[in-house]
């Protein structure tokens, strides 16, 4: 999530620099191959896709971040919209100004959970829709917070949410109730915009990323459920947004608000593999279904074509 653009005018300076930045990465590096715009989406209507999961049939779910709306797509159909969340009287979001749908996550029986971020006590936390149901808020957030990522837990049934502006992570049930603070930390909290950011779960912990420091984090889940020491996993990577695991140990697909999706290795390095050649615009989020890879962009930066991609992932 990084839309201070929307609200804020960038510099030609820093739009060049961000040109220069990118246009020497090579489109498409292994392990992606054969990427494609399989969705074009309304920027006049605000269809701008924050984050996304993914059914077991390969059919995407996405929030439209200013839309307020959580939408089902499958590849070249129009976004079938499954729940539009109450516009607040007044948005005083943190950052933004704007109500601002964030994070989702999917349970196998098809309910569906978001963070809703606009500025008022009322309707500030975490949402839930159930099939054919309406939306309703399962637990409050503090309204002078962004809540953003997501990850539900459906061992325990538990969810975690990410706080880009207070610097935290939340956890608290699914079924709903009072959310605690479960990992806090200079690790997660921002520099100048956001901090705490994308979210998954993987292999007994909470993976996070901090968008200001371009960090990716991972947080030991101990054996009373508590949040272990905060572990520095990879750095150097500015603007990064949400991201997913390809199946290969702890080996990760990060988007990055500057245009590009880099490859994460456990080791830390990483490496550019789509870049805007390959249709990027503000590249928010991954999912990752078998050998296929989704990423979302919403244009937040560069003002046009909002879009889902889908690329080939090397086993």
């Amino acid at each position: 999530m990084r839309v201070r653009t929307s609200l804020i005018t960038l510099s030609a300076t820093a739009v060049l620099l961000a040109s220069a930045a990118t246009a020497t990465a090579t489109a498409a590096t292994q392990p992606l191959s054969a990427p494609h715009i399989t969705n074009h989406f309304q920027l006049a209507a605000s269809q701008q896709p924050e984050n996304i999961t993914v059914d077991r049939t390969g059919a995407a779910y996405l929030t439209f971040s200013f839309a307020r709306q959580i939408v089902r797509v499958t590849p070249g159909s129009r976004p079938h919209v499954l729940a539009t969340l109450p516009a607040p009287a007044k948005a005083n979001t943190p950052n933004l100004g704007k109500a601002f749908v964030g994070g989702i996550a999917r349970a196998d029986d098809g309910t569906l959970y978001v963070t809703y971020a606009t500025g008022t006590a009322d309707l500030t936390g975490v949402w839930v829709v159930r099939p054919g149901g309406r939306p309703h808020r399962i637990a409050a957030l503090p309204a002078d917070g962004l809540p953003n990522g997501l990850a539900l837990d459906q061992h325990t049934n538990r969810l975690y949410v990410t706080d880009s502006v207070h610097g935290v992570i939340y956890r608290l049930p699914a079924c709903g109730g009072k959310a605690t603070v479960w990992a806090k930390g200079t690790q997660l909290e921002p520099t100048t915009f956001a901090g705490a950011n994308g979210l998954k779960l993987h292999n007994g912990s909470v993976w996070a990323t901090n968008l200001d420091r371009g960090t990716v984090l991972r947080i030991p889940v101990t054996a009373k459920g508590t949040a272990g020491k905060i572990q520095v996993r990879a750095t150097g990577m500015p603007s990064i947004d949400d991201f997913a695991f390809t199946g290969h140990g702890d080996t990760l697909l990060a988007a990055r608000d500057d245009n590009q999706v880099d490859l994460v290795r456990p080791d830390g390095t990483h490496t550019t593999v789509l870049t805007p050649a390959d249709g990027l615009q503000t590249p928010t989020s991954i999912a990752v279904h078998g050998s296929k890879v989704y990423v979302p962009s919403a244009a937040y930066m560069t003002g046009k074509d909002p879009n889902l991609l889908t690329a080939r992932l090397g086993r």
